[in-house]
């Protein structure tokens, strides 16, 4: 039994004649009677009476009109939501970041996709960088969003944000009187710098190019903490740009642009480069290129290093 069974019976029972049936399918009268034979054999029952040139359903012909025109029914249901899903993006996506990226890039990103795409879930996972690698490598996550450089060349890699490691204090600082100051200015102050990690890194190397001994007041895991200090006047931080911009806005905490070194904090989507993109997953890589990025806005700099 087939679906081209299914509709020539129903043809056949509308129009009471295997002619007509055939005219409506474009098939030929024998076609048609061979499809309503072959049904019949498959179900095991007469489903017409043939008699006098007149084509009247059976009993059991009657009980089966009402399933087959449900099943076609159902049929041309799926059809049709299948064809939406592909005009309209579906579907569930998981997406791994640290967690400064899930607290200040994503929130942003995800309400502009949601207000397009409702019908997609999106979830995340919170990891940091190596375990977000090993989570998109491993499949466990549809999309991974994280610093440059990847090297990977299993990984698709799209620039989708730029974004740069700042000076943060207290409004009123010393440091605040000028709109830049050098990092021999700033290394002059107690810092509060992040604990661990490649922020650390390129921050231990900046000062190391230059000859610098910082006097470091304390080091903390958390941005939320780093903001909450420099704020309170206990040192002067490094914090990405986009983290503390509310603090900015509401002049809780002031920036100070360096004006002879720059840390880059690039951010990239990555997703493995055999990974097959449903309608969702082209549509979140379109949102993730075009929700907006922060460039440098201050001076020329002399060198970037890049985290």
């Amino acid at each position: 039994m087939d679906f081209e069974q299914l509709r020539a019976f129903v043809e056949v029972a509308r129009n009471a004649s295997f002619s007509r049936a055939a005219e409506k399918l474009f098939r030929t009268q024998p076609a048609i009677s061979s499809q309503i034979r072959s049904l019949e054999e498959d179900i095991g029952a007469r489903l017409f009476h043939r008699t006098g040139g007149r084509v009247t359903l059976t009993s059991g012909g009657r009980l089966f009109l009402e399933y087959a025109e449900e099943t076609l029914q159902t049929r041309r249901n799926i059809v049709h939501t299948l064809a939406e899903m592909a005009r309209t993006p579906g579907g569930q996506l998981v997406v791994s970041a640290n967690e400064a990226t899930c607290l200040y890039i994503l929130p942003q990103v995800f309400a502009q996709f949601k207000r397009k795409h409702p019908r997609v879930s999106v979830s995340i996972a919170r990891h940091e960088r190596s375990r977000t690698l090993e989570a998109v490598l491993s499949q466990e996550v549809d999309f991974g969003v994280t610093t440059q450089p990847i090297n990977d060349p299993r990984l698709t890699i799209v620039p989708v944000h730029k974004d740069e490691i700042v000076v943060i204090t207290v409004v009123g600082h010393p440091l605040t009187v000028k709109s830049t100051a050098s990092l021999a200015n700033v290394a002059a102050y107690p810092l509060i710098l992040p604990k661990q990690g490649r922020t650390r890194d390129a921050i231990n190397q900046m000062f190391f190019l230059r000859q610098l001994k910082p006097e470091i007041s304390m080091e903390l895991e958390s941005n939320e903490l780093i903001k909450r200090f420099a704020a309170a006047g206990v040192g002067v931080g490094f914090l990405a740009r986009s983290n503390a911009a509310a603090e900015f806005a509401a002049c809780l905490l002031a920036v100070v642009e360096l004006e002879d070194a720059r840390i880059a904090k690039d951010l990239v989507l990555i997703y493995r480069k055999d990974k097959s993109l449903s309608r969702a997953a082209q549509a979140f890589i379109e949102i993730m290129q075009t929700s907006g990025d922060l460039p440098h806005s201050g001076p020329a700099v002399k060198k970037t290093l890049h985290v």
